[in-house]
């Protein structure tokens, strides 16, 4: 029995789009691309709901750049209450204040308050539980490893790579940019799916889609149902309170997918066109 598979991007703290997402699609299995915390309003809930969905086998969940920012103090931090090596210390310190500048300080004001002493427990758990990069076939299995047959590549920024700036390969997953591609992709992937950089509408530039539309200012999230891995995914659009017009400064680049709106308010598929600038 082939499983519906449904990608969700950037959430950045949009608890409410999370919702609607499973409205629109109480089936699916999701899998989400990372960047679930900060910035937005509430990332704490929207945590809460991907592991529970993940408890119930419904979601597969991939570290962004934000999670990996998020990290690095807490492991930091335990590696100090281990050696007390006031460097590990140090480096603690200066990965949570790299999190906070970035948008940790965000989920901070949320909880009124946040240190690597008392890190949220949640919070941890939900780090432990990230992948970074898998392969969706189609049967709407989703493998850690190139599965040998036609698959869909999915992570956060990029193909994992070697790159000069990245020399793991499972780094450059989290950071690279479209124009710092393109990408070559393991045998028997035919495309790839991404996050990491907003775009104005989700984009297919060579065998890469980026579908970011930067959800926590526009209220506009895209959600890309992973099918035959020799079509192209299908997606929908969720227009939810937000301000589109942000999306006026995000990059234009490749090739529009086309797209269904649906518009919240209306909680069924809207006749006006899906925001463009």
């Amino acid at each position: 029995m082939t499983r519906q598979v449904v990608v969700i991007p950037d959430l950045h703290g949009r608890a409410d789009l999370l919702d609607a997402a499973i409205r629109q699609f109480p089936d699916a299995h999701f899998l989400q691309l990372g960047d679930v915390i900060d910035r937005g309003p509430h990332s704490m809930a929207t945590v809460a709901k991907l592991l529970e969905l993940k408890a119930q086998g419904r979601a597969t969940l991939l570290m962004g750049n934000h999670e990996r920012m998020a990290q690095i103090g807490p492991d930091w931090y335990a590696q100090y209450m281990g050696t007390h090596d006031m460097g590990d210390y140090r480096r603690a310190m200066e990965g949570y204040q790299s999190w906070m500048r970035a948008g940790g300080e965000t989920v901070r004001q949320e909880l009124g308050g946040l240190t690597l002493e008392q890190f949220p427990p949640l919070l941890l758990e939900y780090l432990r539980e990230l992948k970074r990069v898998v392969y969706v076939t189609a049967d709407g299995e989703v493998h850690d490893q190139p599965p040998g047959a036609p698959s869909v590549l999915v992570s956060h920024a990029a193909p994992p790579v070697k790159h000069q700036q990245y020399p793991n390969p499972l780094s450059a997953a989290l950071w690279l940019r479209p124009f710092e591609g393109p990408f070559p992709l393991p045998e028997g992937v035919v495309y790839s799916i991404h996050g990491h950089t907003p775009v104005r509408n989700p984009t297919r530039l060579n065998r890469h889609v980026y579908a970011d539309l930067g959800a926590y200012q526009t209220g506009r999230l895209a959600l890309l149902e992973v099918g035959n891995p020799q079509l192209h995914p299908k997606v929908t659009v969720l227009c939810g309170p937000g301000q589109p017009e942000r999306a006026n400064k995000y990059i234009q680049f490749g090739e529009m997918l086309p797209v269904t709106p649906v518009d919240l308010a209306a909680g069924k598929p809207g006749e006006r066109p899906y925001y463009r600038a």
